[in-house]
């Protein structure tokens, strides 16, 4: 049997050093054609945030600093918005009072009506995907011009609201049209919408272990008890996030006190909230640089308040992983 020996190396042969480079080639290359793709499936959306948001965001920014009523060139006046804003329009004042009532009352009524219908909903029983969604349907409406119409209509003064009070003897008035309970209005309808943090409060429920409870029961602690001692320092991480994202929605809020008074944010300014006055502003009064100067002091408050809620939540917020 012949045996074949392998023909020596010379210094010049680099025979096996060609197949790893090319592979390091061709892995090069797919790196670089898949990173191209990306780009290219990621350019509609660039072009968007550049376009649509972007843009438009650093322009308003400039037109924070100039005199522009949207028929004219602006014109540059400095600090001049701001100044104004802050020392000589108390109308300016009346709207953030406005809206950080709203903001105060709505988000409380609100988170607390859906953490308690969670609780209500949490068991599994026949028939409980039809309630959840039932109370989640009011949240898929949203800020809905339609369902502010209804709204409206419902606490006016032949609306269903005074219709049911006379039939305990009662006798109610126009309450959009009350300066004292227009607000009030408002509330209940953002109160009302709680069907979205109703459903995260329902999935954070539903990761409480059982056993927590059991022992608890076992310790001889109470429904009261447990609620205070397990179920919300449990649930602290969703009241947060739900709290958060409640906070930012009512100091948005726009559509209803639209809607409800008639784009003037009777009566008597009372549900003239900071982005209607902002709107108003803007589109009413065609003072465009002040609008934009409210929209970005209304983005800094904004921004500043998330902030907050941020560095003061790991007082009160407690993780499973034993991380506050």
């Amino acid at each position: 049997m012949a045996l074949t020996t392998a023909s020596p190396r010379t210094p010049g042969d680099q025979t096996p050093d060609r197949a790893p480079a090319a592979r390091r080639r061709g892995r090069a290359s797919w790196r670089t054609r898949e990173r191209s793709a990306g780009y290219v499936f990621l350019t509609p959306w660039l072009l968007g945030l550049l376009g649509v948001t972007a843009a438009p965001t650093l322009y308003s920014l400039y037109l924070s600093f100039t005199n522009y009523d949207l028929f004219t060139t602006p014109q540059w006046v400095g600090l001049h918005n701001y100044q104004r804003m802050f020392t000589n329009d108390p109308q300016f004042w009346h709207a953030v009072r406005v809206t950080v009532l709203y903001a105060v009352v709505a988000v409380p009524l609100k988170l607390a009506a859906a953490l308690g219908v969670a609780l209500l909903l949490v068991r599994e029983r026949r028939g409980i995907g039809w309630i959840r969604a039932l109370f989640y349907l009011p949240s898929l409406l949203g800020g809905s011009v339609a369902l502010a119409i209804v709204w409206q209509a419902m606490f006016g003064g032949t609306g269903a609201v005074n219709h049911a009070l006379s039939l305990f003897g009662i006798h109610g008035k126009a309450w959009v049209n009350d300066p004292d309970t227009a607000l009030g209005t408002l509330v209940l309808l953002g109160a009302w919408q709680f069907g979205a943090p109703m459903v995260i409060f329902l999935a954070g429920l539903k990761q409480i272990p059982n056993e927590l409870y059991e022992a608890a029961a076992v310790d001889g602690a109470g429904a009261w008890r447990s609620f205070w001692r397990i179920t919300l320092p449990m649930l602290s991480p969703v009241l947060f996030f739900n709290l958060v994202l409640e906070v930012i929605h009512a100091f948005q809020t726009f559509t209803p006190a639209y809607v409800i008074s008639n784009g003037l944010g009777g009566p008597v300014d009372s549900t003239m909230v900071y982005t209607l006055y902002l709107y108003l502003r803007g589109w009413s009064d065609f003072e465009m640089g002040y609008a934009s100067a409210l929209a970005w002091v209304f983005l800094a408050v904004v921004g500043l308040l998330t902030a907050v809620l941020f560095s003061t939540g790991r007082l009160w917020v407690h993780y499973s992983d034993g991380e506050d």
